[in-house]
């Protein structure tokens, strides 16, 4: 994300989850969740949450209501992150957790403070209960890495989307140039594409390839000001679509962090909006923005639960007097035309 900085500019100054001391693993279940950046996934019936946080943050549930503090996945940095980035000391950003041939996948960033010093591993296990004697992460280590004036896209934020023909795909990206996506080997721990010319699937540019625009006044210069981060690819009724969040993330009370939807018949694109623009030329259809009761909303994503859709993001609580992120789940609907549409909500 911005989180390249500013994520980690609200764990400087005490205002975001990173820094809140976790909870103690105590067993006590709560409901207003802590968290950054959620993905979830049901195993038999309980449900895991996944978010930004020292060694990943994991939570479990029975009801998607009342959650449990779990440890996290590592409990020691992986040393390929540490050398890679010299600067990463364990807050591990934005995981992504599937399941494929009866193992779990969980993709993970790691990155320097305004850097695109970057990068995205993978992890699998045979199970995400604890409790099983199985149970055990294996790192397989850096998938893709991004490097400062080499490479102009952020490796951070990934998420597995499988095309449907079962071909693995691997969608990634903050800022810079925008959101990428590569094929993946099919044992999903390579990659089965070149970087060096990796497809722009969105941006907040007209022209995906003109020089990255200037980044607002007090931000560090070098992510630039295209504020499109976290993809996240969901297969439906014959089309894939893209969920996006722009703007600014981590900011409390100032967070403007929104999410964006477009759609197209392959999941590596071309992806347009309600109206047909293109994502990659700065179209985008916003689905949900902040409110009254939210400063801003984002880095979703999608999961279906015994035949119904949700939305899993987090928002910047309003009731909070730090205004910060908490978990949120809503029910997701889909209109006439297949747009999906958050319950109760009017779509733009």
């Amino acid at each position: 994300m911005l989180k390249s900085f500013s994520c980690l500019l609200l764990l400087l100054t005490g205002t975001a989850l990173h820094g809140q001391p976790a909870p103690a693993l105590t067993g006590e279940l709560i409901t207003d969740v802590p968290v950054h950046d959620p993905v979830m996934i049901r195993q038999g019936d309980t449900y895991y949450l996944f978010a930004t946080g020292r060694g990943i943050a994991v939570w479990s549930s029975r009801d998607r209501v009342h959650w449990q503090r779990e440890q996290p996945v590592f409990t020691t940095p992986p040393a390929w992150a540490v050398a890679a980035v010299p600067t990463f000391a364990g807050s591990i950003w934005a995981p992504d957790i599937s399941e494929h041939g009866g193992k779990y996948f969980l993709y993970y960033s790691v990155s320097a403070f305004g850097k695109n010093t970057s990068c995205i591993g993978v992890a699998t296990n045979t199970t995400l209960d604890p409790h099983d004697s199985k149970f055990k992460w294996e790192d397989h280590g850096k998938l893709i890495q991004s490097i400062p004036g080499v490479t102009n896209w952020n490796a951070i934020d990934p998420n597995l989307i499988t095309a449907d023909d079962g071909t693995p795909y691997l969608a990634f990206g903050s800022f810079w140039s925008g959101l990428k996506i590569i094929q993946l080997t099919p044992d999903r721990l390579g990659l089965a594409e070149s970087l060096d010319t990796l497809p722009t699937i969105a941006s907040r540019q007209r022209d995906p390839d003109a020089p990255n625009p200037a980044a607002p006044p007090g931000n560090p210069i070098d992510a630039g000001g295209n504020a499109i981060e976290a993809p996240f690819i969901f297969n439906h009724g014959g089309y894939f679509y893209l969920f996006a969040s722009i703007d600014y993330c981590c900011r409390g009370a100032k967070s403007d962090y929104k999410m964006i939807v477009g759609r197209a018949q392959s999941c590596t694109g071309p992806y347009v909006d309600r109206v047909g623009e293109p994502l990659a030329r700065r179209g985008g259809s916003i689905l949900l923005a902040g409110d009254a009761k939210w400063y801003g909303v984002g880095h979703n994503a999608v999961c279906t639960f015994d035949g119904v859709d949700y939305l899993v993001f987090h928002g910047y609580d309003a009731s909070d007097e730090r205004g910060r992120s908490k978990l949120r789940i809503e029910k997701l609907s889909w209109d006439e035309a297949g747009w999906p549409v958050v319950a109760g909500k009017t779509a733009p």
